[in-house]
């Protein structure tokens, strides 16, 4: 008796579907999505630091302070060092120093393509002892040095927020 492997069957031919009706493409969303965009929302609805970008939009760059003396940055609506929640609005200087920065040259966030390449760095805020992250205009990353000079500068997004910035004084 010998063992024998019965012949495989044959495939079967089958039609390609068909293609699916034409229809209009979807149309396209300029916004980037919420996770993705990197400026907050800026209204009273939304945030209770609506004066921090209030205050943006007139050109002043501020924070919160607590009765006790407390500075803090980012601006918060709790000290976090007393738990006070009866915080005031105080400017801070307009000017300051790099302390460290990096070109982005490639690889940049979704929707600052475009600009590449652009600087980003620390700035250590005149007189106070805060050191804030944001962009560096002004000069390009080729020449621009830790210990620069900058001052801040506040400006208006397209869709009318705001936000701040470090323009270079070359000082």
């Amino acid at each position: 008796m010998t063992d024998t492997v019965p012949p495989r069957p044959k495939p079967v031919a089958r039609a390609a579907p068909a293609p699916p009706a034409a229809s209009p493409p979807p149309p396209v969303d300029q916004r980037l999505p919420f996770l993705l965009d990197f400026y907050p929302l800026q209204d009273a609805k939304q945030t209770r630091l609506s004066p921090f970008f209030d205050a943006l939009k007139k050109g002043r760059l501020t924070t919160t302070r607590c009765p006790s003396g407390h500075v803090t940055w980012p601006p918060r609506v709790v000290c976090p060092q007393c738990h006070s929640e009866a915080l005031l609005w105080v400017d801070l200087p307009g000017r300051g120093r790099i302390y460290a920065f990096s070109a982005v040259l490639a690889g940049a966030p979704l929707g600052f393509e475009s600009e590449l390449p652009f600087v980003v760095g620390l700035v250590d805020l005149e007189g106070t002892g805060i050191r804030l992250f944001g962009r560096i205009v002004g000069t390009p990353w080729t020449e621009c040095r830790v210990g620069q000079s900058v001052e801040v500068e506040t400006y208006e997004l397209e869709d009318g927020r705001a936000f701040y910035r470090f323009r270079t004084t070359g000082r």
